[in-house]
């Protein structure tokens, strides 16, 4: 691993890695980005009543993330406890984009962790839009409306107050969502077309 050059401006460090491009896996990368972006597009264009993000196998590979933030906010009171699940969702993927980006010099392993960061904001936007309805079914096999104080998200904004705003809040967490995946596709191509031209000129084509 490598610690960015002193002096290297953004440019480099969004686009540039320190190792040569290689077929490979410029083509393993190739195929992974036409998968994330066929799937993405899939989140960006449900709905956030749809929950079609939650339907997905990543929900369970976030939950224990969302779980352990409980845990490991719980000594700073119930509030944060309550907000700690989704800090704890959304801190483990912008941990990969910063280890990518900044320790690995991989921006285009960081595009996708920011992939992974987007589809965690759109995620917690039905659980947010849920606060007062309490309909979503929660771990344990309950609602919201069945055990009150359970669901995190009418705790949270009812202690500041805005629990009226609860779909309000959800929609521009999933909006939020969609533009950083818009974001993630963005930069993941254009580290790849970098890479392409790479492989060209070394191929002498």
């Amino acid at each position: 691993m490598t610690e960015p050059r002193e002096g290297m401006d953004l440019r480099e460090l969004l686009l540039e890695e320190d190792r040569d491009a290689d077929p490979v896996r410029f083509w393993g990368r190739a195929a992974l980005y036409v998968f994330l972006f066929l799937w993405g597009w899939r989140f960006i264009l449900s709905p956030v009543a749809a929950n079609y993000v939650a339907e997905s196998f990543l929900h369970m590979v976030n939950l224990p993330f969302h779980e352990a933030g409980h845990l490991i906010f719980s000594p700073f009171g119930d509030f944060v406890r309550a907000l700690g699940g989704t800090l704890g969702q959304l801190l483990i993927p912008a941990i990969c984009l910063g280890a990518f980006l900044l320790r690995s010099r991989d921006p285009f392993g960081a595009s996708v962790a920011l992939w992974w960061l987007a589809e965690n904001f759109m995620d917690i936007g039905p659980y947010v839009a849920d606060a007062r309805s309490g309909e979503l079914l929660l771990l344990g096999g309950v609602t919201g409306r069945d055990v009150p104080g359970y669901h995190d998200w009418e705790n949270v904004l009812g202690d500041l107050n805005l629990l009226r705003y609860d779909r309000v809040l959800g929609a521009l967490s999933y909006d939020l969502g969609r533009l950083l995946m818009l974001a993630a596709f963005v930069w993941g191509g254009w580290v790849l077309a970098r890479q392409w031209r790479e492989l060209r000129a070394g191929s002498g084509r």
